[in-house]
Formats: structure tokens, C-alpha cells, sequence
């Protein structure tokens, strides 16, 4: 006999889960209080790497129904959904999402309803891809630098890199021009190549 199953997922500490609950089972699937699992975790965490979900496919077993209320509850986007559903049907589990009629998102009808919405995700952010595309070439085009602006200015860049060579120490350096330690260090060992080829030629007898 199979085992029903209920996922629910919210963003944040003070949202509740028990409107999914009460919508699942309002649809028939009658899942038992220690069949019930929920989480507190952004959505933009892949399924598999959300703690209480990674608990749940554990107890998980051929022929189990693993219900969900909405399919952005099942991972955080279509293709991660996609990722999910077919990892969990290789163990003999079928998902079903309420926002979808509680289709069986492993079945026939399931896999194509997966299809549309992952042909729109890919659309989606393909046409995103076209527009940032387009943006940084008009920015280009009006002679905007792109990028992260640099730490230092050329100028302080200079009096890091002469008393870097004095001996001066990083954290010295940091503290004077407002900078993370990590910055000087970058300078630093930029300059040791540098430092190093002027060593090979001064050795060289010719």
C-alpha cells in the first residue's frame, strides 16, 4: 500500500505552512501528521540541498506519493522541478503538484505539462540572455566603462605598488587607502613576477 507524503516549504520565519497543508488535504490525499514535512528555506535553494527535503526522499520508498501545493515548493526552477521529479520517480516516487490539477508530474500527462513549462523557463531565459546581451552593447556603444570599478585609482595604485617594493606591510597599506587586505595582496603578487624577471635579466652575464 502506498504512503502519501507532504512537502511544504516557506521563505521565511514568519510565514506559516498551514494553508498547504489544509489545501492538500482538502484535495483527498490524506497524509499522516509524521508524514508531514516542512521547512523554513529560500526557494532559490536547490531541493536536494534543503535540509528537511534531504531528510524526506531518505524515509521515501518505491511506490510513496510525495504531495506539493505549488511546483516552486518543489525546487527553485523548472529545470531544478525537473531534476527532482525524475530523481524521485527513479526510486519509484510519484510527485504530485495541486497547482496542476495534482496531476502525477511522472506520468504521461505529467511529463508533458513538465515539457510546456520547462520550454517557457528556457524561453524565459534565453529572452533574458538577449537583453542583457543588448544592454551591455549600448553601453558599450555609448562609451560606458563596464565592469566593477577599481578599488584604487591609478594613483594610489602607484604609491601601493613603490612602497610595497619599500617593504611597507599589507595591513599598513590597507588601513591608509580605506582597502581590504586582499587587494594589497593582489598588488603584491602581480609585482612578483615583475620582481622576478628583473632578477633573471640583472643574472644574465650577456
Amino acid at each position: 500500500m502506498s504512503r502519501s507524503f507532504a512537502y511544504l516549504r516557506v521563505s521565511t520565519l514568519g510565514q506559516t505552512t498551514d494553508n498547504q497543508l489544509g489545501e492538500i488535504r482538502s484535495a483527498g490525499f490524506a497524509v499522516a501528521p509524521h508524514r508531514v514535512v516542512a521547512e523554513t528555506v529560500s526557494g532559490s535553494v536547490a531541493a536536494f540541498e534543503r535540509e528537511g527535503f534531504a531528510r524526506l526522499v531518505d524515509r521515501l520508498e518505491a511506490g510513496d506519493v510525495l504531495v506539493v501545493t505549488r511546483l516552486d515548493r518543489l525546487g527553485r526552477n523548472a529545470m531544478d522541478v525537473r531534476a527532482t521529479v525524475e530523481a524521485l520517480a527513479g526510486r519509484g516516487v510519484r510527485t504530485h503538484c495541486l497547482a496542476l490539477g495534482g496531476v502525477d508530474l511522472s506520468s504521461a500527462a505529467g511529463r508533458m505539462t513538465m515539457g510546456v513549462i520547462n520550454a517557457v523557463a528556457e524561453f524565459e531565459r534565453d529572452l533574458m540572455i538577449e537583453r542583457t546581451r543588448a544592454g551591455l552593447d549600448r553601453a558599450r556603444g555609448a562609451g560606458k566603462r563596464l565592469g566593477r570599478r577599481p578599488s584604487l585609482s591609478a594613483p594610489a595604485r602607484r604609491e601601493v605598488t613603490e612602497r610595497l617594493a619599500a617593504g611597507a606591510s599589507v595591513s599598513e597599506l590597507a588601513r591608509r587607502h580605506g582597502v581590504s587586505r586582499t587587494t594589497i595582496r593582489r598588488i603584491r603578487e602581480a609585482l612578483a613576477p615583475a620582481n622576478a624577471r628583473e632578477e633573471e635579466r640583472d643574472a644574465d652575464p650577456a
